[in-house]
C-alpha cells in the first residue's frame, strides 16, 4: 500500500497526492485550496466522472439517478448523510442519468437508483433500490 492518495479535488478538478495519514486531518486542494471533502455527495458529469474514476486512490461510491424517480428523491437524503459518515475513505457521488445519459448506458444502468462502487477505475459492486443511511453505510463498507 502506498504511503500516498491521489485525491482529485471537487472544486478545480486538480489531482492532489497526499500522505496517507492526512486523509482524515480535512484536508484543502494544493492548488484552489478548498477541503478535498464537504460531507457530501458531488455531481459527476462525463467531463469530470473519468477523473474521479481512474484518478482517485479511495473508492468512489456513485449513485445514478435521475430527477424524475420517486425512489432516488427518497434515497437522496440518506445517501447525502453516508457521505457525511463515510468521507473521506470513501468518495460518494451521483450521476444524474436523464443528463448524462450517455454514462447511465455505458454503466448498463437498466434501473434506478442504482449504486455502483468503483476501485482502482473498475465496478466492484452493484445494488439496485432505495436505501436507508445504515444500508447505503454498511453495504459500501462490506466492499
Amino acid at each position: 500500500m502506498s504511503e500516498f492518495l491521489h485525491l482529485i479535488c471537487l472544486n478545480c478538478q486538480a489531482i492532489n497526492k497526499l500522505p496517507r495519514v492526512r486523509l482524515d486531518q480535512k484536508p484543502n486542494c494544493g492548488r484552489c485550496h478548498e477541503p478535498l471533502f464537504k460531507g457530501q455527495p458531488v455531481e459527476l458529469t462525463s467531463a469530470t466522472f473519468g477523473n474521479h474514476i481512474d484518478r482517485t486512490d479511495i473508492p468512489l461510491l456513485v449513485d445514478f439517478w435521475a430527477p424524475w424517480c420517486g425512489p432516488c428523491k427518497m434515497m437522496a437524503p440518506a445517501f447525502a448523510q453516508a457521505a457525511a459518515i463515510l468521507e473521506p475513505h470513501i468518495r460518494l457521488a451521483k450521476v444524474n442519468t436523464e443528463a448524462e445519459q450517455a454514462l447511465g448506458a455505458r454503466y448498463h444502468i437498466r434501473s434506478i437508483p442504482t449504486l455502483a462502487l468503483f476501485k482502482g477505475g473498475r465496478e466492484v459492486a452493484r445494488q439496485s433500490g432505495a436505501l436507508n443511511t445504515q444500508d447505503i453505510v454498511h453495504w459500501a463498507k462490506s466492499h
